[in-house]
């Protein structure tokens, strides 16, 4: 590594650290947690984060059966994709919304990380109406937070700065909370380097807010100023794999090994690449790694179909990329609702 990039990496790495949970209070923090066992989870009636969260299309009744579903097989933690515009357009009414979901949630005996800024699929996000899903697309729908012109714009992040410390500020001692994610995937869309800024200040906000929970931003692929940064500010280490047990497993070694934090991968499974129920719970199982897989319900994201394969007709593909549940509730492998069970306990 340059001396120059080296010398970078360890002034941004200092910027937000200060503030960082040791290493003996994230451990002793994790060593009164459950086995966590969850998914990420948006509603199947809702395309994105915004049709979530605004008032017209926020659903409580199918996020109340659908937390259900997740709680009959013994999962206990949802990751939740937050967005920025609902709390520009209506701040009262999105934290309402916000603590009624965690009420629903807290009903399943789930608990909940949100996650606060995306850089992944489609830009220039909008309040109102969303799109309808493409046909056959994976989440053809789904909405960076923020967009690339805001991302670019420091003189705009005023209002993400109200965001960022208002939300957590307001739930910084909610037990319905388990960890705040601050950024998924911050230099995917090809941003790279140039997400650094905001991912310095997400930080720097999240610190002020001063919450109880532990924050975190994680590895999702091969970028060393995001990496390092993240690693070096984040209180628990969150990380994404979405490949065969061997390789996660032989992830989870090393991550334990240079940091000694509490782990969580808050993305697998992807069946079409071998990261299965399976096969991976036992590794998370045996090393106690959180374990987050992508989707629960099918639903209008579309994510039953694979990142790279559009099936334009439309029809069922012979193999699900992600998700647990059909609309209807029934389970679409029950061999994997055993496995599930088999870690939980249920």
């Amino acid at each position: 590594m340059k001396k120059s990039l080296l010398l970078l990496l360890l002034f941004v790495s200092f910027l937000a650290n200060a503030q960082r949970w040791t290493v003996e209070k994230a451990n002793a923090w994790y060593a009164k947690q459950p086995q966590f066992v969850g998914a990420n989870y948006i509603p199947n009636t809702a395309i994105n984060e915004l049709e979530m969260w605004q008032a017209d299309t926020f659903d409580p009744a199918t996020i109340d059966k659908e937390l259900g579903w997740a709680e009959g097989l013994g999962m206990n933690i949802m990751r939740v994709f937050l967005h920025n515009i609902p709390y520009d357009t209506d701040k009262a009414g999105f934290i309402s919304r916000i603590n009624q979901f965690l009420t629903i949630a807290d009903k399943h005996h789930i608990k909940i990380m949100f996650v606060l800024f995306d850089s992944c699929w489609n830009d220039n996000p909008k309040a109102g109406k969303q799109m309808e899903p493409i046909i056959g697309k994976h989440n053809s729908g789904w909405a960076r937070c923020p967009g690339t012109k805001m991302l670019f714009d420091s003189r705009t992040w005023g209002s993400l700065e109200a965001y960022t410390k208002d939300i957590i500020g307001t739930f910084a001692n909610d037990k319905r909370v388990v960890v705040w994610d601050l950024f998924n995937e911050p230099s995917n869309s090809g941003y790279n380097d140039a997400v650094m800024p905001l991912l310095r200040k997400s930080f720097e906000w999240a610190r002020a807010a001063k919450p109880s929970q532990p924050i975190t931003a994680g590895w999702w692929t091969d970028h060393p100023m995001s990496n390092e940064f993240m690693f070096a500010n984040s209180d628990i280490i969150t990380f994404h794999n979405y490949k065969d047990a061997e390789n996660l497993e032989a992830q989870i070694k090393e991550l334990k090994s240079r940091y000694k934090r509490p782990l969580i991968c808050t993305e697998y499974m992807a069946r079409k690449h071998k990261s299965t129920f399976e096969t991976c719970l036992p590794i998370f199982a045996k090393y106690k790694v959180g374990a987050i897989n992508w989707g629960l319900v099918q639903g209008k994201t579309n994510t039953i179909f694979a990142w790279d394969e559009p099936m334009p007709n439309g029809g069922e593909p012979a193999l699900w990329f992600h998700e647990v549940f059909r609309t209807d509730g029934s389970v679409y492998k029950q061999s994997e609702v055993d496995a599930i069970k088999a870690i939980t306990k249920k």
